[in-house]
C-alpha cells in the first residue's frame, strides 16, 4: 500500500453499509461537523489536528486512516501531512458534498 490513496465517497459509504470497520477522521471545523457528519467518524478539525495526533488511532497501529472534510481539499493536506509522517492514508475524494449517504447532526 502506498502512503496516500484516494477513494470516492460512495465507496467508503458501501464499506461502511457493509458492516467494515474503517478509521474515518473528520477534518472540518466543529459548527460544520455538526451541520452533518457520517455516524462513524471521529471529529478532529484541521485546526487543531497537528495537537491531536495521538487521537489518530483507534484500534491498530497499522490500519490505513481515512480523511474526509466538506470537498476534499483540507482533507489532502492532512493526508499529505500524515503521509509524510509515515502514516496510511485515504484521501475521501469530493467529501460530504459528495457523501451519498445519511448524515447525524450534533455532537
Amino acid at each position: 500500500m502506498t502512503l496516500m490513496e484516494e477513494m470516492m465517497a460512495s465507496e467508503l459509504e458501501t464499506r461502511l453499509r457493509q458492516g467494515e470497520k474503517l478509521n474515518l477522521i473528520d477534518v472540518r471545523e466543529r459548527d460544520e461537523w455538526q451541520s452533518g457528519h457520517i455516524e462513524e467518524a471521529r471529529n478532529i478539525p484541521l485546526s487543531e489536528f497537528v495537537g491531536r495526533l495521538g487521537e489518530l488511532h483507534a484500534d491498530g497501529e497499522d490500519e490505513p486512516i481515512y480523511v474526509i472534510c466538506r470537498s476534499g481539499g483540507r482533507s489532502a493536506k492532512a493526508c499529505d501531512y500524515l503521509a509524510a509522517q509515515g502514516y496510511s492514508v485515504v484521501n475521501i475524494v469530493g467529501g460530504m458534498l459528495s457523501w451519498p449517504g445519511d448524515v447525524v447532526e450534533g455532537d
